[in-house]
Order: structure tokens, then sequence, then C-alpha cells
């Protein structure tokens, strides 16, 4: 009997060890590189186009640190640690983060499709699409009904649109009191009666408001406003489906793509163009997160060239760098990938422009 008892207690043991070292989830994410995806079948247009060359997206893959992914880091190389806490805002869920990330990436999408049109001065509208729930703060009563990924559809009797409507619905009630809330979640609406609370003061209040933002009455959410963008003529209308991948990083990229099937001929000439960059209705640039792993991924694919953000000198002084992280690990990894920063769209086109024609293979 003692004898079978220490085998069932050594299993025991084992088991819980291997749970330890190998399952448990720590408080650390594991960055390190991801993909780089053509683009061309993300794109969707009137146009049909032949490209010889493609461009690509790059993406970071984020995977839960265990025990075991936490000591690999230390011998795998390009793997970066980072506490969840440093990601995660306002104490938002692991589920609300990636929902911020779609959101993102939606808009960088509307973005693109943007700058692009206003580029090639081709009439458009805005389409309000909605409002969609980011966040559910955890000590409301909203907590128990509505969850990130939710649009809402009406407070009372009234359809929501804008975040304007969202706070006219709420306007004049206190805490305590209910509204009916109508809402979708996975193309079903449903309709409840939710208590309002008292929320966090705003931390951009000024002091004149400090009474009035202490006292905010709300559902407990955070919103974003959603919307696409439609072209007058039906013949240049432009939509994206990018799957799963989130994050505003692809702006850039879309741009390209969205721009080449626009417009006649192939800007590719024949190359593998990878990059990455936020990109706003004017064509301008933004820096991104884990430029360094996207160069690693652009790399493996393959690409013969590689779009960067510019380095961002901010208001107060300090250099946000992109580019020069680039560059610094493309010469680690001893690439012939052109890394070419650029701080606007036309830039990156105007490199295109020079470029001769690929030949062979």
């Amino acid at each position: 009997m003692k004898r079978a008892s220490r085998v069932v207690f050594s299993v025991f043991i084992a088991i819980a060890l291997l749970y330890v070292v190998y399952f448990m989830p720590l408080p650390l994410y594991i960055f390190k590189p991801g993909t780089a995806e053509d683009i061309h079948p993300m794109v969707h247009a009137k146009q049909a186009s032949e490209e010889k060359g493609k461009f690509m997206l790059t993406t970071v893959q984020v995977a839960d640190a265990t025990v075991f992914g936490y000591l690999m880091s230390y011998v795998r190389p390009y793997e970066e640690l980072r506490l969840k806490r440093d990601l995660l805002r306002n104490n938002e869920t692991e589920a609300e983060y990636s929902q911020r990330q779609e959101v993102v990436m939606l808009t960088s999408q509307a973005d693109a499709i943007q700058a692009v049109y206003n580029r090639l001065k081709i009439p458009y509208h805005i389409s309000k699409d909605g409002i969609v729930i980011q966040q559910v703060y955890p000590d409301v009563p909203a907590h128990d009904v509505l969850q990130a990924g939710d649009t809402i559809v009406k407070i009372g009797d009234k359809p929501i649109q804008t975040m304007e409507e969202v706070r006219g619905g709420v306007q004049g009630k206190k805490a305590g009191e209910t509204v009916s809330v109508s809402y979708k979640r996975k193309g079903v609406i449903r309709t409840e009666d939710i208590a309002l609370a008292t929320l966090p003061a705003d931390p951009s209040a000024q002091p004149a408001d400090a009474a009035s933002a202490a006292s905010r009455v709300g559902l407990g959410v955070v919103l974003a406003e959603m919307h696409s963008v439609k072209a007058e003529s039906e013949e240049q209308q432009v939509t994206i489906q990018a799957g799963d991948i989130g994050g505003p990083s692809a702006g850039l990229m879309f741009s390209l793509e969205i721009y080449n099937r626009l417009t006649p001929g192939d800007i590719t000439k024949g190359y593998k163009v990878a990059g990455t960059g936020e990109i706003d209705p004017d064509g301008h640039v933004g820096v991104i997160g884990g430029i360094q792993h996207k160069i690693v991924a652009a790399d493996r694919a393959g690409a013969e060239i590689f779009f960067s953000p510019a380095d961002y000198k901010a208001p107060n002084g300090q250099t946000i760098p992109n580019y020069s992280d680039a560059k610094k690990r493309a010469e680690e990894l001893g690439t012939k990938m052109k890394v070419v920063p650029v701080a606007t769209m036309d830039e990156a086109l105007d490199y295109l422009a020079k470029l001769p024609e690929k030949t062979g293979s």
C-alpha cells in the first residue's frame, strides 16, 4: 500500500510540475516574428489587376508566456517578453484588448481607403456603421449584460449611430435609473433594461469641469464609432477583408495595394514589397510597435523591399525610433532586403515609381 501511495503521489507531482512548466500562464506575453501576408486577396475592387510582385503586411505573434516559454525566450532569437499590464488599458480583459485591436484594424482600413481616394481625387462619403463596445467597466450593472464586440442599436426608442446619441440617451438621468438598451451580438438583437452607474472622473476634464466630471452617469462602457468609406461611383468602390489580423499598422501597405488597383499599370514592378505603418486619411505614415519582429517576418517571406515609418520626433523632443530599429535588426540578420523610411504614402509611391522593372525570377 505504501509503495502504491508513493507511485500515485509521484505521478501527481509529475502532472503538477508538467502543468506549472508547460501550461500555467504567467503575467507576461511573448512577442516574436509573425507572418508576412499577401494583401492582394484581402482587397476587393471592381478593377481587376495582375501584379507581377506583391505587397505584404507584416505581423507580430503574441503568445501567453509559460515557465517553459519564459526560459526558452532567452535562447531563442528575436523573442521579447512584455508584462500583460503594459498592454491592457484601464483594467481591460484580454478579450477586450482583442476587440480593441479589431476596431483599430477596421479604422486603419477605412483610413487607407480615404488616403487613396483623396490622392486620386475620387469622390466619396463616410457611412456611419454604428457604435461598438470595446470595454465594459467591471463594477457597473452593464457588466452583467453587455460585452466587448456588442453593437448598441437603440437606447429607449431612439436608434443609435453616434457617440452623441449614446450620451443623449442617458443625459439627465441619475445613477440607479434604468434605460432600455437594444444591442446586437453575433447577428442577434437583444433588449435589456440596464441600471446606470456613477462613472470614474474623466482624467482629461478641465479643473472648471471637475464637479460635473466627478458625477458623470452612464452605462460604464468604452465605445468606438465605426464607419466605412463609400465611393460615389460603384466602379471605384474598395473593400477590405483581413480575417483575424488586428491592430492599426497595416494601413500603409493597404493603401499601396488599393492605389495599385485603382490606377493603370503595376507599381510593384515585380518586387516583393513588405512593410508596416499606420496611415491617416491625408496619407501621413505613423510609427508602430514591434517593427524589429516584422523585419524578421518580412525577411523570412523573401521580401526585397521593406517600407518602415521614418523615426518620429515628438513635440517633447523625444525621438520614437522605427526606421532606426528596423535598420538595426536588418543589419543583424544580414538580409539583402532594402529598408526604406517613409513619412507619407507619397514617399512610398515615389520610391516605387523610380524602381526599374524587375527582370528574371
